[in-house]
């Protein structure tokens, strides 16, 4: 028999883990050095995964064993306590994770348990794409020249592939205690502002049938339209693991194959590449453990970031008078969720406009996403930064007011989560930095002035990386 422990694999099928055939005990551990990390939209989310996971397993005539504490000594006692002949699990690849996954084995090892790890949440293991030399690609052009070439395997338990999870046996609880799951408040977390997206292995599904019957085909052309609803919504699906990536390589394969025509299949592949980047920022996060607190990409000197709380509470409260970077915010707040464009636009405003460093800013979104994931956030806000890998060129700014008008320019994004403006022209919206203070009074008179004049704003940051060059 098998104990599985859960981490970010909150699923049955397509679970490699999971995949031997063996009876299995599956557990998930509330660890209390990673909830340290955790903030009350991710544990809500988490807390409904392992419910739907949980009903999953009881289907099958197993349970999920809920256990609190440390893992390094729970799964040892589990173990010990079922007569479990080995403990297995899926590999995650933060630094954190890393370390308490080799004290767990080595806790393990002590009490004669065998343990066995795979490689699961991503497509390609870390360290399995590298340059000619044997290094990992800073450049995501390059990777994914090879990461696209590369067999992606198939996906365990998904429709008609392999194995059926449903098939195997689960092990019965008798005479164990599986235990109850806590409520965030027994977590010690209030309930989050956001209206947390459902979870679970049948949402994630269904999502992914709905975007590959429709919007995938689309997806090139609008996911830059945050209007447009035009992305998969899969992102904290995949951050917990309630969709395997295979299967959701595979559903979008057929896709593909499926294409009417040129255009739609390109445009299946425009989303594939983002599978590629969320693969590379994990690459990257395995090689470069301390990007997490650290900028990726090295200067001569300091850069001189601002210390500007006012600004940055504007930021966070989606009140700094330019709209498209106050809708973003807002949307963060009542979703806990934003659109990858508008993720851009934020975080550039935050390092570019108000010139403050971009740690604050991914601290924030740390604690206010569900979809929060370590490699892939920490990847996207040093790209906007300009510390990161592949980053966007210091002098090559966004400018908020443009970014809203191309992106959006009805103006329906913003008047969706910014209501001072609902009845506001959107040419006036896209002209909010440019209209003397009366008349902003007399359109909007609860919206802010612009906080910072964009202009002057970036030749201070441009001014402010060309020192930090030396």
């Amino acid at each position: 028999m098998n104990l599985h422990w859960h981490r970010r694999d909150l699923r049955v099928e397509d679970n490699r883990a999971l995949s031997s055939g063996d009876p299995v005990v599956p557990v998930f551990v509330f660890d209390r050095e990673v909830l340290g990390h955790a903030a009350p939209p991710r544990v809500s989310y988490m807390l409904s995964a392992l419910e739907s996971l949980r009903e999953s397993y009881r289907k099958r005539g197993g349970d999920l064993l809920v256990a609190h504490g440390d893992p390094r000594e729970e799964l040892p006692r589990i173990a010990a306590e079922l007569g479990a002949e080995r403990v297995v699990w899926n590999r995650d690849y933060s630094g954190l994770a890393k370390r308490r996954d080799a004290e767990v084995r080595d806790a393990l090892d002590e009490d004669g348990i065998v343990c066995q790890s795979f490689h699961d949440s991503l497509l390609h293991t870390p360290g399995s794409i590298t340059t000619n030399q044997g290094d990992y690609y800073s450049v995501f052009t390059y990777f994914w020249k090879k990461w696209r070439d590369r067999g992606k395997g198939e996906s365990f338990g998904a429709p008609g592939k392999v194995v059926d999870v449903g098939e195997m046996e689960v092990a019965e609880l008798t005479d164990v205690e599986s235990g109850d799951l806590p409520t965030l408040a027994d977590l010690g977390f209030e309930e989050p502002v956001a209206e947390i997206p459902p979870a679970g292995a049948e949402t994630a599904r269904e999502l992914l049938a709905a975007f590959c019957d429709g919007d995938v085909y689309s997806y090139d052309e609008k996911r830059d339209y945050p209007a447009q609803e035009c992305t998969s919504r899969l992102s904290p699906h995949l951050k917990f693991g309630t969709i395997g990536i295979r299967e959701v390589w595979e559903t979008t394969e057929q896709a593909k194959n499926d294409a009417q025509t040129e255009a739609d299949a390109d445009s299946v592949d425009g989303f594939q590449r983002q599978l590629a980047w969320r693969d590379f920022y994990a690459h990257v996060l395995d090689n470069r453990p301390d990007v997490v607190v650290e900028n990726y990409k090295d200067y001569q000197y300091d850069i001189a970031w601002r210390d500007d709380p006012e600004g940055v509470q504007a930021w966070k409260d989606g009140e700094t008078g330019y709209p498209i970077v106050d809708a973003g915010m807002r949307q963060l707040r009542e979703e806990a969720w934003v659109h990858n464009r508008v993720r851009m636009i934020v975080a550039t405003f935050l390092t570019k406009d108000l010139l403050v460093d971009w740690r604050e800013g991914y601290d924030w979104y740390r604690q206010k996403l569900a979809d929060h994931d370590t490699a892939n956030d920490n990847g996207g806000w040093q790209w906007a930064a300009s510390t990161g890998t592949d980053a966007q060129p210091y002098f090559r700014i966004f400018n908020p007011m443009t970014q809203g008008e191309r992106f959006d320019s009805d103006a329906e994004y913003i008047k969706r989560f910014v209501p001072e403006l609902q009845d506001v022209p959107s040419k006036k919206i896209h002209e909010w930095n440019d209209l003397d203070e009366a008349e902003r009074t007399d359109l909007a008179p609860d919206y802010p002035a612009p906080i910072v004049d964009h202009s002057e704003r970036r030749e201070d940051a441009i001014s402010m990386f060309e020192n930090a060059k030396g």
